[in-house]
């Protein structure tokens, strides 16, 4: 017996039949405001973790646990390595 197992996976008819027990059970004029509550709900949670995640930020140069000027050649040489690969395999995809 194949058992199909999805965690996170909603599928169409999944939503369709959430949307039309949530309008049962609150009535379409609850709708948008439902709606509305769920949307300040999650911007607030957005904002929240980019303040958190500015603070941290913050801290670690504060405290000169980045270094501004390493992370900057590191990123150049990557990019550096990057466009090397990116030449190569171009050339690659051509000769194909």
């Amino acid at each position: 017996m194949i058992q199909l197992q999805t965690f996170l996976f909603i599928g169409g008819t999944e939503i369709v039949f959430i949307l039309f027990i949530v309008i049962l059970v609150f009535g379409a004029d609850k709708l948008p405001e439902i709606a509305r509550g769920l949307g300040q709900a999650m911007r607030q949670i957005k904002d929240a973790t980019n303040d958190i995640k500015h603070e941290v930020t913050k801290s670690a140069q504060d405290n000169s646990l980045i270094d501004n000027d390493v992370t900057k050649s590191v990123k150049d040489e990557l990019n550096k390595v990057k466009d090397d690969l990116e030449d190569f395999t171009g050339s690659l995809k051509r000769n194909q």
